[in-house]
């Protein structure tokens, strides 16, 4: 799968709800549409989408009232950080699609806000190269842990909780 493939498939507010879904668990489409308010069909189209793009597999079919249900999962999430991994290279209309889609996602999380430990961040800085290898490490170390850490909805002792995080270089101006 390439960056691009990637992108193009997030870029979309509804497959971002539900990769983090199914980063927990396995859920069929109708599952997932029962989660997120949506129509099996619309649940199902966006499944698709993402397995194409290699971000979620079917781990298990079931047999169902005559039918066969996919159960997708996504888990390379969870996988350890790689901060010298090298991206694709990616279109800027691209890139800004997806980001289109996270603050999309973002305003929608932030309605659903409730007190307790919370941090966001906002900062254009200049740093030493080594420090922003540092953090860019951290922030995908930090991000790894809650994908594997993450539970079923509605798990008894767990609690809802969203990270949104867009971190990249800059062009010198």
């Amino acid at each position: 799968m390439s960056t691009l493939d990637a992108l193009r498939a997030t870029a979309h507010p509804v497959r971002l709800r539900l990769l983090s879904l199914v980063t927990s668990t396995a859920m069929s489409a109708a599952e997932a549409a029962r989660e997120l308010g949506l129509s099996q069909a619309t649940a199902s189209y966006h499944f698709r989408v993402l397995e194409r793009a290699g971000l979620v597999t079917v781990v298990e079919v079931v047999r169902l009232r005559g039918g066969d249900a996919k159960r997708y999962r996504h888990e390379s999430s969870a996988v350890p950080f790689d901060v010298d991994a090298r991206p694709d290279a990616v279109a800027v209309d691209e890139r800004l699609r997806y980001l289109d889609a996270q603050v999309d996602e973002l305003r929608r999380r932030a309605q659903h806000r409730v007190d307790g430990p919370a941090i966001s961040t906002d900062a254009e800085l200049w740093v030493g190269p080594e420090t922003w290898r540092r953090v860019v490490r951290h922030v995908g170390e930090a991000s790894a842990l809650l994908h594997a850490a993450a539970q079923r909805p509605r798990t008894p002792g767990s609690v809802p909780v969203s990270m949104t995080v867009s971190m990249f270089p800059l062009r010198r101006p």
